[in-house]
């Protein structure tokens, strides 16, 4: 008898609790009514059109094309001509098993890929035959369309999504674009808007019987914002234009606001080219190319000694430290012995006496050897005084990065008493151990986005912006995004090198950067270049560098220019800049004869010395 209580009251228990569970997933289980609701209803995405790119004067950079994706859901298949859908997309029948044999293995119930940015025609044969092919549809969205084939290391592009941002980024789904690289994927979540959707009922036989209760659950895209950059498209097309057939670029930033102005980089490619069914094939021939690395940005990825250009700042140091004045002269008898049968050679004729003003455009080895060597002395020991002079560094930028709005950098290098006292026992170093960096040589290492803000901070007389690439919507916003970093170095002393600047450009090594009518202050610079090959070092010809604003008493614009192998810094490096200065402050260049030497002129049996396998000059 107890027994049979037992029984019915375990029977009773398991009912009532089959029933409650029953109840808890028809009535009240949101996960029922999810699968209820996928098995009856379709819900498709809805794409804004991503946001337009403009340039700092308006016009249209990047816009958007329509393509179509054709889709699969495998839940949805039914039997279909396989023939003819090979026919129409051009692929073999193991090409067509294949791509729906991952459909089914990522998902039976979410769509996937059969062929991507399928072609007009292509796409008008399908539309006419999809009732034919259930579970397929074809899915429009956009993609980019470069109007202006410039500035492809800015802009960046975008691709499809994979699975591990799936994954880590629900928003998402297969097949859909993200931005890779520039401001494309700086931006994404500006560019992108937010996706809609439109619901649709199915039949039992999963056939779409129209939009869902009216399309009351419907939810229409949110629509991106188109972004203005701080680029200026004919700059920075004129600046790609001078760069055929070398390898370098250009930094240009607007003084007064950080507003990069043109980043040029060269060799670099038509963006277009990363567009349409072709795109993978064109980008791992890119990613293949290793001598001119086009993906490759060396205005913001690329570390240079800076050479000369670097005199100007440990000018300013030294100044500011109070070890020399505007009047301190030093004779250089054509170098500078630092120690015992060690000798840095300067141009400068033996016997010459230099103050600060000729020591700058005369570009004086001597006289910033012993410079440096003074400021490191100007403490208790060199390590103290090292120290000091990196801290100064610092407040240019210089040892890390800027914080601009693109996603990729280096931090260039400025060495401290650590890093020497593991190279040396503390106390065996001293400034003419390192006296390489008073002239940017030895360890020192930037970054030429560096160089140009750095350049930009001495034509503000002390103080520097943020680079940054995106223009800010009202002052307000620019106020609070992009502060004034101050330089603790005293505006006199600004203006007794910009005036040895300007002298470099008058009457020392960039006379060549004169330009009618503007005042055009700069430096040149020429750097040791160095590979190893073959396992051995080797020296190859060095790089021409110039860094220069213009007008000195009013600056517009700041700019570094580097070019690979261009023997010295007048040479390529100065031309250019003063061509791009001229042809931004007035909106024309005037000397033809200089323009036609820079567009011409190639340095392509420079870069093919090494590769020859033979014994090579440099310099030439």
């Amino acid at each position: 008898m107890i027994r049979n209580y037992i029984l019915v009251g375990l029977t009773s228990g398991i009912t009532l609790l089959f029933l409650i569970q029953l109840i808890n997933l028809q009535l009240i289980s949101s996960d029922y009514q999810t699968l209820s609701l996928n098995n009856a209803v379709e819900e498709l995405p809805i794409y804004p059109e991503r946001g337009l790119i403009y340039d700092r004067n308006g016009l249209l950079m990047v816009a958007n094309q329509p393509a179509y994706d054709l889709m699969v859901i495998p839940e949805n298949l039914n039997a279909f001509d396989t023939l003819e859908i090979e026919t129409i997309l051009n692929i073999s029948k193991s090409e067509l098993n294949s791509i729906l044999k991952k459909a089914f293995t990522y998902s039976r119930k979410l769509p996937s890929v059969v062929a991507r940015q399928i072609s007009k025609e292509q796409n008008a044969i399908l539309q006419e035959k999809m009732w034919k092919y259930p579970g397929f549809y074809l899915q429009k969205k956009t993609v980019r369309d470069y109007k202006i084939p410039i500035a492809a290391n800015v802009i960046g592009y975008s691709s499809e999504v994979n699975s591990f941002e799936i994954q880590s980024n629900p928003y998402y789904n297969l097949g859909e674009l993200i931005g890779r690289q520039g401001i494309e994927k700086t931006y994404e979540n500006v560019l992108r808007g937010v996706k809609g959707k439109q619901l649709f009922q199915k039949d039992r036989f999963n056939r779409i019987l129209g939009p869902y209760k009216n399309g009351q659950f419907d939810a229409p895209p949110i629509a991106a914002q188109d972004l203005v950059l701080s680029i200026n498209a004919e700059l920075q097309a004129y600046g790609e234009s001078l760069f055929i057939n070398k390898r370098g670029g250009v930094v240009a930033i607007e003084p007064k606001t950080g507003e990069v102005l043109a980043l040029i980089t060269a060799p670099s490619y038509d963006p277009n080219i990363l567009i349409g069914r072709q795109r993978s094939e064109q980008f791992n021939r890119l990613m293949g190319d290793t001598l001119s690395k086009p993906l490759y940005d060396r205005g913001l990825q690329a570390e240079y000694a800076p050479g000369s250009p670097f005199k100007i700042l440990n000018a300013l140091i030294g100044l500011q430290e109070g070890v020399i004045d505007e009047n301190t002269r030093f004779v250089c008898n054509g170098g500078h012995f630092y120690a015992r049968g060690a000798f840095m050679k300067c141009h400068c004729a033996e016997g010459t006496y230099n103050a600060l003003m000729s020591g700058i455009y005369r570009s004086c080895n001597t006289y910033f050897a012993k410079t440096y060597k003074a400021i490191i002395s100007n403490g208790e020991n060199p390590e103290q005084g090292l120290d000091r002079w990196k801290a100064y560094l610092a407040e240019f930028g210089l040892g890390n990065y800027l914080g601009y709005d693109l996603p990729i950098g280096r931090p260039g290098f400025i060495p401290d008493s650590k890093y020497y006292n593991r190279w040396y026992p503390p106390g065996s170093w001293n400034a003419n151990t390192i006296i390489s960096n008073s002239i940017g040589q030895g360890e020192v290492l930037t970054t030429p986005i560096q160089m140009a803000n750095f350049t930009a901070a001495i034509a503000n007389r002390g103080y520097y912006i943020k680079p940054h690439f995106v223009r800010p919507n009202n002052p307000q916003e620019m106020d609070s995004l992009y502060q004034k970093n101050k330089i603790n170095i005293l505006p006199e002393h600004f203006d007794t090198v910009i005036e040895g600047m300007h002298q470099v450009v008058e009457n020392g090594t960039a006379r060549i950067a004169r330009i009618k009518n503007i005042e055009v202050c700069g430096k040149t610079g020429t750097v040791e270049n160095f590979i190893r090959l073959n396992g051995q070092k080797q020296q190859l010809t060095d790089h021409s560098m110039f860094i220069a604003f213009a007008p000195k008493e009013d600056p517009q614009i700041a700019l570094a220019v580097f070019v690979e192998n261009g023997y010295w810094g007048s040479r390529w490096a100065a031309p250019i800049a003063s061509l791009m200065i001229e042809k931004y402050l007035t909106g024309a260049v005037e000397r033809k004869w200089l323009e036609t030497r820079m567009l011409e002129g190639s340095l392509l049996n420079e870069y093919e010395k090494p590769l020859l396998g033979k014994p090579f000059s440099i310099n030439e």
